[in-house]
């Protein structure tokens, strides 16, 4: 099941094939040192839209459009790694970094309004609330956060809006405007659980695995939400340690301290059945579409480990 190798192919060559039209060796050379990720949001928009040519087209400025957003993000968190691989900002430069990722939104753009102008409004709004929830992210992590509405909807803007829109053009592409509701709710579902998977992994798993140092989250200055969750947990003295760790390199033993207060307090299995929760919403909205592909693709959402 799933979206075959092939089919994810077509993408890759039609993004190469986008790159092409800008006759930049600077920029080819500059996509292939790109790590590439898991194409989550083209999975989704070919499993909706089946392979056709604006699915493939759609999957294509999505995932460039994704890939600017990540450029842009590392440059921001000073990121030298993404997905175990050195970052563009790392190997070239923050002003390479910005500049390739400005590349890639515009020619995403440029390509977008060659499509249906219902799905040109969906993916550009998106992306506006992506740059809306990266600001956000940057505004929050100058303090300790404690506010897990204006956290979600961080996550929201900056993750699921991206998923979300992919879902909802793919379901208008393929002529299934009748259930779009259905699919918008299952990729915004999708959004929010990976981003909440994502932060437990960031506590839970170890350097080698992520391709990144753990609790890389907190040291930058993010509260993610198992750390929201957790202050709720603690006494004052608690409360006033975990937020004298924030934004702080830390030692063994106080990453050992923070990791077991959520185990104790039982954080971490709270959040994974808050994301367990979307996915079962998800899978029973797609069920009713005989959507089994999309089943399997948020089932898998949960239970990775990087």
């Amino acid at each position: 099941m799933g979206v075959g190798v092939t089919v994810l192919d077509a993408v890759e060559r039609q993004i190469e094939h986008f790159i092409d039209d800008l006759d930049s060796s600077d920029v080819k050379m500059l996509y292939k040192a790109l790590p590439k990720g898991k194409r989550l949001r083209a999975k989704l928009i070919l499993i909706i839209a089946k392979n056709s040519t604006a699915s493939v087209k759609l999957a294509s400025i999505v995932e460039m459009i994704h890939g600017a957003s990540l450029l842009h993000d590392d440059v921001i968190d000073d990121a030298l790694l993404r997905r175990g691989k050195p970052s563009i900002n790392a190997t070239f430069g923050t002003k390479t970094a910005i500049m390739f990722g400005d590349i890639l939104y515009s020619k995403a753009f440029f390509e977008l309004v060659e499509i249906d102008k219902r799905v040109a409004k969906v993916v550009s709004n998106a992306v506006t609330q992506l740059s809306l929830g990266e600001r956000l992210d940057v505004v929050l992590s100058e303090s300790f956060n404690p506010d897990k509405e204006l956290y979600m909807k961080m996550i929201y803007q900056k993750t699921a809006s991206l998923i979300e829109a992919s879902a909802e053009a793919s379901a208008i592409i393929a002529g299934k405007e009748s259930s779009k509701t259905t699919y918008k709710t299952y990729g915004r579902n999708l959004g929010l659980a990976f981003q909440i998977i994502d932060d437990l992994l960031d506590i839970t798993q170890s350097s080698e695995t992520l391709g990144k140092p753990s609790m890389h989250d907190f040291k930058e200055g993010k509260t993610t939400l198992p750390y929201i969750y957790l202050y709720d947990q603690l006494c004052k003295e608690g409360k006033d340690y975990l937020i004298s760790l924030h934004k702080k390199s830390l030692s063994k033993s106080e990453e050992d301290w923070i990791r077991t207060q959520m185990q104790t307090k039982g954080v971490l299995e709270h959040l994974f059945m808050k994301a367990k929760i979307l996915i079962d919403e998800a899978v029973e909205l797609v069920s009713r579409e005989g959507e089994y592909k999309l089943e399997e693709i948020a089932r898998k959402m949960i239970e990775r480990s990087f």
